[in-house]
C-alpha cells in the first residue's frame, strides 16, 4: 500500500494552523528555504538541519551496461550528481519501533521520543 502524499500545500496548510501566519508569507518563506537549500546543493554544499538529516550531493560514476528499452541495446550512462539524504539521529529514533506504529495506524501518531 502506497503512503498518503504529505505536498507543499499540506505543509503551507499545517503550518498556518499552529501559528495563524499569513498563507502568503508562509508560502514565501517555504519557497526561499527550498530555494536556499537547492543553491546549496549546486555550490555541492552540504545542508545540515540538525535533529532532522542531512542533504548532499554526490556524484555518481559513469557505467555501461543500462539498456534501451525499445531496442535492447547497451548503453553507457555518463557521471551526474545525485541529491542524497541521511536521517539524523532523532529522526532515526522517531521511527526506530515501526511495530509502534503499525499498531497505532487507526489512531494519532506516537510522540517523538525525547532526545538525550
Amino acid at each position: 500500500m502506497a503512503a498518503e502524499k504529505f505536498t507543499k500545500a499540506d505543509l503551507v496548510d499545517a503550518v498556518h494552523g499552529r501559528t495563524k501566519m499569513d498563507i502568503q508569507e508562509i508560502r514565501l518563506v517555504l519557497d526561499i528555504f527550498v530555494g536556499e537549500i537547492k543553491a546549496a546543493l549546486m555550490q555541492r554544499r552540504v545542508i545540515e538541519l540538525r535533529g532532522f538529516g542531512t542533504f548532499e550531493v554526490r556524484t555518481r560514476k559513469a557505467r555501461r551496461g543500462a539498456r534501451n528499452p525499445k531496442t535492447g541495446e547497451v548503453v553507457s550512462v555518463n557521471p551526474r550528481g545525485s541529491v542524497v539524504f541521511r536521517p539524523g539521529r532523532d529522526l532515526k529514533l522517531t521511527f526506530r519501533d515501526i511495530d509502534a506504529w503499525a499498531a497505532d495506524a487507526e489512531g494519532e501518531t506516537p510522540e517523538a521520543p525525547n532526545s538525550q
